[in-house]
């Protein structure tokens, strides 16, 4: 792999990663907040997107970018007030079956709404195109690859700040411990409650209006990533939203480069010195390439992280 293309592909994990952070951060935020794994999480990013394009195609990209998310935000926060609410009490199995009904729910009125196939949600004409520096030093990459990039570690500083250097994040992380001693301090528990899963929807609708154009806008797209945002969290540590960044990254390097490797896994395995005989039992499997193994690598790991480190890489909450 020349220098050129190495380059190239890191960029690529990167902003791959920072896009499932944006949608691991919502989830983490809301599962640590209410101990609730929300399985309708991406299909808050799917409106988002479609919202977007929506939007976009009304009044442009830039006003779709600020209105989406505040429109995904407040749907969240209306689905937390008047649905998941009422079944809180009943425990978490009837928050998952309500929130994987909602999935199913909103697949459907995708359809009804905007038809079964993709969208022609564009990249703004001002993003379209390579970036001029990296280009001049022989780089070929997208400027929106590289605007995907900038707003996730906007969004992640104003996530930080927001938690950690604000009245409002203290509320926030002190109900997270002692939700009676906050609610004795005269704060309104449900009400954060229902702000913080307002917020992780917003994070995800604006994941939705930055990756919808990237990759495609057509219903089935939340499935599409569901699987990997859950195995973001589990591998990050459910709770922890270091975690879920250092995994968002570390898979997103590990599809970038695992698609456009050659390398047998048969090879990789004398790297450590174990030699695999052709012909041997197995040998078939071990002489695949990375490439054609890349979508199970994620599961995978996740595998693995479950046998040898359960809690995930920096969980800070055992369930």
């Amino acid at each position: 792999m020349t220098l050129d293309l190495f380059l190239v592909q890191l960029l690529n994990g990167v902003s791959y990663g920072l896009l499932l952070f944006m949608l691991a951060a919502g989830l983490t935020l809301i599962f640590s907040m209410m101990g609730v794994l929300n399985f309708a999480h991406t299909s808050f990013y799917m409106i988002g997107a479609y919202v977007a394009y929506q939007i976009s195609s009304w009044i442009g990209f830039w006003a779709a970018l600020v209105l989406a998310p505040l429109a995904v935000g407040l749907l969240g926060a209306a689905v937390e007030h008047w649905g998941l609410r009422r079944v809180h009490k009943w425990g978490h199995v009837p928050e998952l079956l309500f929130t994987f009904g909602l999935s199913y729910i909103v697949f459907e009125l995708v359809q009804v709404i905007w038809g079964r196939a993709p969208v022609a949600y564009q990249v703004p004409a001002a993003l379209d195109g390579p970036v001029g520096w990296l280009q001049a030093a022989g780089i070929t990459f997208p400027q929106y690859r590289l605007f995907i990039m900038g707003v996730a570690v906007l969004m992640l500083c104003a996530l930080w700040l927001l938690l950690t250097h604000t009245r409002i994040g203290l509320v926030i992380r002190a109900a997270l411990t002692h939700p009676e001693m906050v609610e004795a301090l005269g704060h309104n528990v449900p009400r954060v409650f229902m702000l913080v899963f307002g917020a992780g929807c917003a994070l995800a609708g604006l994941a939705g209006v930055i990756g919808g154009n990237a990759f495609v806008t057509e219903p089935g797209m939340a499935g599409s990533v569901g699987a990997i945002v859950f195995v973001v969290i589990v591998f990050g540590g459910l709770g922890s939203l270091a975690g879920a960044f250092f995994a968002s990254l570390l898979l997103g390097l590990v599809d970038a480069f695992g698609k456009t490797s050659g390398t047998s896994l048969a090879a990789l395995l004398s790297v450590a010195g174990i030699d695999v005989v052709p012909g041997s039992f197995g040998y078939p499997v071990l002489s695949m390439t990375l490439s054609q193994v890349a979508p199970v690598l994620p599961y995978l790991l996740l595998v693995l992280i479950l046998i040898f480190r359960p809690r995930g890489l920096m969980g800070t909450r055992e369930n």
